[in-house]
């Protein structure tokens, strides 16, 4: 017990190095403060002078309540808030911050079952609106630069395609062929400018992963997928996301990498030295970013995404993607979540070309 007390006498003992006084230098003096704790707002604890709590209005905003949401926002503040939340369409309202999903299509379907919005305090009736979504909301809408400043950076991110090739070559394209391979199938979708597509399938190739990987066998089945492919300006392979490090999977990046490359081979014509190549690559994971697939580093499933584009081609005037008639009967059912085989490789080979031409216009 002595011990403990002469301790801390010559900790605060005036004259002497310790915890608060410190041996003479040049650095400045620093002043004790009190920092309060969040929780009871009683408790106190000595620090030096360094001021770490920046408050902001949307935290305070987060934290307070009592008060309605109407109070905190001016005039012009509040009519640029409902402005937006009464007339954007689903997909405009899931460019804003949290609004992703199922919150956009629940705010369209509560102002069309009860009216446009009033105030801000009835955006909270929405379902999975609470208090501080809905002010993270709020603050996204009334600063849209900060969203186009992140949009920029994912696109300069860089290059998704690869082997690299001037720009305006592709953004001059008429249409490509997007190429996706899977286990047992490779599907593909012939799409011009426009978005509007021309042709979308897939083939089943009985050879991928059976025995010994026989190149003959894949090369006849890879063959037989070639001979449907349209003519297009450029064939897009997509670049599979698997790490080589991941030795259980290795079975699958070797197939993936057999296909690819073969399909590379047999696309490419005989060309001049200094001109474009008309095979290219798109990372896997750029088209995943595009459309907000990447949970951690892993890559969810864009069926929902082909499901929307496909009910609004037929409903919108002006969709993301034009799809024939035909082709929506003939899929329309190829991405149930009850399916055993839900077509992934459809799916994937119609997002690729969709963010091909998007990107290239950002």
């Amino acid at each position: 017990m002595w011990v403990a007390k002469r301790l801390l006498s010559s900790i605060f003992l005036k004259g002497h190095y310790s915890l608060f006084c410190r041996p003479p230098s040049s650095l400045p003096e620093y002043e004790l403060r009190f920092l309060h704790c969040t929780c009871c707002r009683r408790s106190k604890i000595m620090i030096s002078g360094l001021d770490i709590l920046n408050a902001s209005v949307s935290s305070e905003l987060c934290q307070e309540k009592d008060k309605p949401l109407d109070s905190y926002y001016t005039a012009e503040q509040r009519a640029v808030i409902l402005q937006c939340l009464n007339t954007s369409t689903e997909s405009e309202l899931e460019q804003v911050k949290l609004l992703r999903g199922r919150k956009a299509v629940n705010i369209v379907k509560y102002r069309t079952a009860h009216g446009p919005f009033n105030s801000l305090e009835s955006v909270m009736n929405v379902p999975l609106l609470k208090h501080k979504s809905a002010v993270i909301v709020f603050a996204s809408i009334l600063k849209p630069t900060d969203k186009k400043e992140r949009k920029k950076g994912k696109v300069h991110l860089a290059k998704f395609i690869r082997p690299e090739v001037d720009r305006a070559l592709l953004e001059d394209a008429s249409s490509i062929v997007s190429i996706v391979c899977g286990t047992n199938k490779i599907a593909w979708t012939h799409m011009d400018r426009a978005r509007t597509v021309l042709d979308w399938q897939q083939a089943e190739c009985k050879s991928f992963m059976k025995g010994m990987y026989m190149a003959s066998d894949y090369l006849e089945d890879i063959s037989t997928v070639i001979s449907s492919f349209p003519p297009a300006d450029f064939f897009l392979v997509e670049k599979p996301s698997i790490s080589p490090q991941n030795t259980s999977l290795y079975p699958v990046l070797v197939h993936l990498r057999t296909v690819e490359a073969m399909l590379f081979a047999l696309l490419t014509p005989a060309r001049e030295p200094e001109s474009p190549p008309k095979v290219l690559n798109m990372m896997r994971t750029a088209v995943g970013r595009h459309f907000n697939l990447i949970v951690g580093d892993c890559r969810t499933s864009g069926a929902e995404r082909v499901r929307k584009m496909m009910t609004e081609s037929v409903m919108k005037q002006d969709p993301r993607v034009l799809f024939p008639h035909d082709l929506v009967l003939k899929h329309r059912n190829s991405f149930q979540m009850s399916s055993r085989n839900r077509g992934e490789e459809l799916c994937d080979a119609l997002l690729q070309a969709v963010a091909f031409f998007e990107l290239l216009r950002e």
